[in-house]
């Protein structure tokens, strides 16, 4: 299960400025754009008949199942607007950072004589632009789920626990048992 990933999949989408298409025609136009004109493509890629997309193409189914329009939602929502996508990671990356909200199960390493029980903890914390950097070209790189929930828990540690190095020195984070992970560029 990918928390982190969709998580920063789903901040880089609210940079649209523009809706993506509505209609399963209109979307399912669109996919055969981005694939050149290629309806076999698209039919490999949502699973279905290459008749099935040239008709939905040329209008004559308007209503997909759930599932189909939930797959042909995804992948347009992967493709739209690629310019704006990128143009707001890379403000994260270099300017603004990004901001984390997550309810999830923090446990400790520290000096001997402190408490390292994990616990249930609810953060929103802003993460500079060194650490969003990190985590969105470790996204880039198709870093694993785990990489990217390590770079999410050293942002974390160093800016929430540590206070920006003011405290806890020896402390070590452990992020585990995420009930929910927003971000926000």
């Amino acid at each position: 299960m990918r928390v982190v990933g969709d998580s920063l999949d789903r901040a880089s989408q609210e940079a649209f400025t523009r809706p993506i298409p509505k209609s399963a025609g209109a979307q399912m136009r669109y996919l055969v754009r981005q694939h050149k004109g290629s309806t076999r493509a698209v039919a490999d890629l949502l699973g279905v008949s290459q008749r099935t997309v040239e008709r939905y193409v040329k209008g004559q189914i308007k209503r997909p199942k759930p599932e189909l329009a939930a797959r042909m939602e995804t992948e347009v929502k992967r493709r739209w607007q690629p310019l704006v996508r990128k143009r707001a990671r890379e403000k994260a990356a270099k300017q603004t950072g990004l901001v984390i909200e997550t309810r999830a199960r923090f446990g400790f390493t520290a000096a001997p004589g402190t408490t390292d029980d994990g616990r249930m903890r609810r953060i929103t914390q802003h993460l500079p632009p060194e650490f969003a950097g990190r985590l969105l070209a470790a996204q880039d790189a198709g870093a694993s789920e785990p990489e990217l929930q390590l770079i999410a828990a050293e942002g974390l540690q160093e800016l929430y626990f540590k206070d920006g190095g003011g405290r806890a020195q020896g402390l070590l984070v452990e992020f585990a048992d995420i009930d929910y992970i927003d971000v926000s560029l």
